[in-house]
C-alpha cells in the first residue's frame, strides 16, 4: 500500500477561527483523516505547509509513521521548526494512524500498546467567550453543569494580554471566579486559564487570592520558555501549574520537567507532532510524576478523536479539553463524532480513529477570509 495524495482543507465551523483538516489517500482505496491546529490569520500558512510537505509522502507506505516525522523535521525542515510546520506534521501523522488502523481493522489505541482506561474524562471550554460581568459567567457555568459536565475551564482576566496588569484586572478575575464557584458549588472542578500572559509578581499575587476557591489547576501563568519563572510561581502558590500547549516536540518539554516547572502538561495533538509524539511526551513525564491533560482547541471530530486515542494509552492522563461551540459543526460533517456522557467519552471501537468525515459536507463550510483585525497601537497602551 502506497500513499497517492495528501490534501488540506480549510473549513469554518461557524465560530471563531478556521479549522484545518488533512486527508491522506492510498492506492489501496483506504484513506485517513487528521487535523492540524490553527489560529486566527494562520490557517493559510498551515495549509501551505501541508501542501508543500504532502508530495514528499507520495509513493511511501503509510506504516512508516515514525520515519515520516523524522524526515519531515530533519530533512524537509532542516531542523528549523515553526508552529505552522508542527501543525502540518501533526495533521498528516494523525491521518497515517487512521489509515493504518483501518488497514489492520484495529482502533489506533490498540496499536499504541492498548488502553489504560475505558473512557476519557473531559472538561468544557468555549462556554465563557463574550462574557462581561461575573453574573454572566455564573449563569453560563450553571448551564454547563446542567449539560452533564463536572469540570470547566475559563479565563477570568480581561483583555489585553499583557505581562503587567493593573490591580483592577486582578479584582475582576477574583470576582468572576468567586461568582462561578458560588454558582456551581464545591464539587465542580474549576480550571483557570491565564494564557501565558503574566509576570511572576502578578501571577503569584493573583493566584494566591484565587486559591480559596479550590481550583483544579492554574494554566500557563507565564510563558513556557521561562521554566524558572513557572517554578517560582508553582512554589509560591502551592497550586497545580499546567503548561505545554505552545510547546513543541519532546525537546521543548525536557527543561520543563528538569526544572520542576509544572505539575501537569497540556501538549496539543494537532501541533505537538501528532499522536505518537504526544504519547512519547507523556511517557517522558511519568518518572517526574507529572500528569498529562492534552490541550484540544480543535474540532470535536478529528482533533478530539486523535486526543482520545492517545489519552487512552497514558497511565498519567487525567482529563482533556472539549470545546462546546464546535459540536454543532461536528454534527454536520461527521455522523459519528465522539460525544461525552456525564463528562466522559467512551473509547471508540471502530478501526482507525473511529469516526467518519462527510467530505461533501466539509466542502460546504469553506474557510472564511477575515478582514484584518484591529491590533493595538502605542496609543492603546497604558502607562
Amino acid at each position: 500500500m502506497k500513499i497517492t495524495k495528501v490534501s488540506g482543507y480549510g473549513v469554518h465551523p461557524g465560530w471563531r477561527k478556521n479549522l484545518v483538516f488533512v486527508k491522506v489517500e492510498t492506492d489501496a482505496g483506504i484513506h485517513g483523516w487528521g487535523e492540524a491546529y490553527s489560529q486566527y490569520d494562520r490557517d493559510q500558512p498551515v495549509l501551505a505547509q501541508v501542501s508543500a510537505l504532502g508530495p514528499y509522502l507520495v509513493g511511501r507506505t503509510p506504516f512508516d509513521i515514525k520515519h515520516f516525522t523524522q524526515f519531515a523535521f530533519d530533512d524537509y525542515a532542516a531542523r528549523r521548526g515553526s508552529l505552522e510546520l508542527f501543525c502540518a506534521i501533526s495533521g498528516i501523522e494523525q491521518a497515517l494512524w487512521d489509515i493504518v488502523g483501518k488497514a489492520l481493522n484495529q482502533p489506533v489505541y490498540n496499536l499504541l500498546g492498548g488502553r489504560c482506561r475505558d473512557r476519557i474524562r473531559v472538561y468544557a471550554n468555549g462556554w465563557s467567550y463574550g462574557m462581561k460581568e461575573p453574573s454572566d459567567y455564573a449563569r453560563a457555568a450553571e448551564k454547563v453543569v446542567a449539560a452533564g459536565f463536572d469540570a470547566m475551564k475559563f479565563d477570568p482576566l480581561p483583555s489585553p494580554w499583557r505581562s503587567y496588569i493593573p490591580k483592577e484586572h486582578e479584582d475582576r478575575a477574583v470576582a468572576v471566579v468567586k461568582a462561578v464557584r458560588e454558582a456551581v458549588g464545591p464539587k465542580v472542578d474549576l480550571l483557570i486559564e491565564q494564557h501565558r500572559r503574566l509576570a511572576p509578581m502578578h501571577a503569584i499575587r493573583l493566584d494566591l487570592r484565587l486559591k480559596e476557591f479550590g481550583l483544579y489547576w492554574l494554566e500557563e501563568p507565564c510563558a513556557a520558555e521561562n521554566a524558572e519563572a513557572l517554578a517560582e510561581i508553582r512554589k509560591a502558590t502551592g497550586l497545580p501549574i499546567v503548561i505545554g500547549e505552545a510547546t513543541y516536540l519532546k525537546q521543548g518539554f525536557r527543561p520543563l520537567f528538569e526544572r520542576r516547572a509544572a505539575d501537569i502538561i497540556n501538549p496539543d495533538v494537532a501541533c505537538v507532532g501528532g499522536i505518537l509524539e504526544l504519547k512519547e511526551i507523556a511517557a517522558m513525564a511519568e518518572p517526574y510524576f507529572i500528569a498529562v491533560s492534552p490541550h484540544n482547541y480543535n474540532s470535536t471530530v478529528l482533533g478530539l478523536a486523535s486526543t482520545v486515542h492517545a489519552s487512552a494509552t497514558m497511565p498519567n492522563f487525567i482529563i482533556t479539553e472539549y470545546f462546546l461551540p464546535f459540536v454543532e459543526f461536528g454534527d454536520k460533517v461527521s455522523p459519528n463524532q465522539l460525544k461525552p456522557r456525564n463528562g466522559y467519552i467512551d473509547l471508540p471501537t471502530a478501526p482507525g480513529l473511529g469516526i467518519d468525515i462527510d467530505e461533501k459536507a466539509l466542502t460546504e463550510h469553506p474557510a472564511r477570509i477575515y478582514a484584518a483585525r484591529k491590533l493595538r497601537t502605542p496609543s492603546d497602551e497604558g502607562p
